[in-house]
This record gives C-alpha cells, sequence and structure tokens, in this order.
C-alpha cells in the first residue's frame, strides 16, 4: 500500500491504476479460488500454490492472478505433466523433480545473515527435504545440506558437527522411527524443525510414527511440522533466520 501511495505521489501511476490495483486487496476471486493478493504485505512472501488436488488450468490461472503483481511463485507438490504445461506458458519456470516444486523467480530477496542447514536421515528422505531447501532459498536464505546422516551410522552426523554450529536453524528430515531430531536438538543450541516422513515400513504408519516420536522428544528446542511438510519446514526457517 505504501509503494502504491509513493508511486501515485510521484506520478509513476494514475488513479485509475491505483483504484484497479485496490479492488484486488485483500484478495482476487477466481470463482473456485481466492487468491490472497495481500499476503506478502502482511507476511512479507506471497501464497504458495499447493497443486494436489487442483486442475492444470486452475494452477495455470493461480499463477497468472499471483504474477500481475511480480511475486516470486513458489507451487509445491507438482508433478511433471503440470510442469510441461506450465512451462509452455511460462518458460522461466524451474522444475525441481525432487522436491515436486515448480518456482517461476521474478525478483530476489535480500538475504539475512544466518545460515539454514538442511539434513536427512536417510536418502529416501531427500524429497522432502528438498521442498524444504527450494522454499528456503526462494525466500532469501543460504541454505547448506547434509543428507543420509541418520540414527543407523550416527558416525555421519558427528562428521558435520561444525555445520550444526555454524548453522542459525537446523531442519532435520527423517521417516523410519523419526529418532534423528532429538539427536541433533542435544547436541546443539540451535533451534531445530523437525519433518516427519512418510518413508518406512508398516510400523511407520505413512509417518504416523515419526512423527510422535519428534513430537516426543526430550531435547529442548526441537519443534515439528506435519507429515512431509518440508515446505513448513523452509517457511518457518526463514522466519527465524530473520
Amino acid at each position: 500500500m505504501k509503494k502504491l501511495l509513493e508511486d501515485y505521489k510521484a506520478g509513476k501511476i494514475s488513479i485509475k491504476e491505483v483504484q484497479k490495483k485496490l479492488e484486488s486487496l485483500p484478495y482476487k476471486d477466481l470463482g473456485f479460488a481466492k487468491i490472497d493478493t495481500h499476503r506478502t504485505y502482511r507476511k512479507g512472501f506471497p501464497e504458495a500454490v499447493f497443486c494436489k488436488g487442483k486442475t492444470t488450468g486452475q494452477i495455470i490461472q493461480i499463477i497468472k492472478t499471483l504474477l500481475k503483481d511480480n511475486h516470486n511463485i513458489l507451487a509445491t507438490k507438482a508433478n511433471k505433466k503440470i510442469y510441461n504445461s506450465i512451462q509452455k506458458i511460462f518458460p522461466k519456470a524451474v522444475f525441481n523433480e525432487y522436491a515436486k516444486t515448480i518456482v517461476i523467480k521474478k525478483k530476489e530477496i535480500k538475504k539475512p545473515k544466518g545460515r539454514i542447514l538442511v539434513i536427512t536421515g536417510g536418502t529416501s528422505d531427500i524429497p522432502v527435504a528438498e521442498e524444504a531447501v527450494v522454499t528456503a532459498e526462494l525466500m532469501g536464505n543460504h541454505v547448506e545440506k547434509a543428507y543420509d546422516v541418520g540414527v543407523a551410522g550416527i558416525h555421519r552426523l558427528f562428521d558435520i558437527k561444525d555445520k550444526l554450529s555454524e548453522a542459525n536453524v537446523i531442519i532435520v528430515v527423517a521417516g523410519m522411527e523419526g529418532a534423528l531430531p532429538s539427536i541433533v536438538g542435544g547436541l546443539t543450541a540451535k533451534p531445530v524443525i523437525a519433518v516427519p516422513t512418510s518413508v518406512g515400513y508398516g510400523a511407520n504408519f505413512k509417518g504416523i510414527a515419526p512423527l510422535l516420536t519428534m513430537m516426543n522428544s526430550c531435547a529442548e528446542g526441537v519443534v515439528v511440522v506435519n507429515i512431509d511438510n518440508g515446505f513448513g519446514a523452509g517457511y518457518f526457517a526463514s522466519l527465524i533466520n530473520r
């Protein structure tokens, strides 16, 4: 709103343009979706597009609406078919096959000084970790990664102890029994964001087992997001890092 008023005062936009922009605040009604165009002003990051359950046509319309205000675009839980359709319309779209994310970067965000470290228990947890990485990087953070350092070979974790101490906030992604965040939380004074994944055998219960383990952590400074929610972890880590 401040920028809008400054642009009008400087003669960069007309009163009609101001009125038109105000019409889309605080949201734009597309019928099937109400796009929160005001979210950047409130939270510093625009609405992300959760692709699962949406048609490709709906996703494209949402992206077009967000791009009108020059927002960076982050689409999560996407697939190659959705990306191929989007890339035809938006050639600058970038697909991360691991993370299942689509990014259209319109502007750079000033980087905070702190560093976010993302680690996984196993290689199978990488897709969820990559979603966190993509989210945190798009929000302007410097991100480091250390994958496959789980409790089955805990000596691997000790090899990255310097990274643990240098990070401002740590995201720990793990499936199976989900013990890794507690160990990390016991080794460092830095805030730890635990992400349970649906990776595991039957008694993993599609992520319920690691979720309960992480929520019952006896290590201080560990918080937990939902199962497979790399986006939520990357977002919250960004807030801490600011």
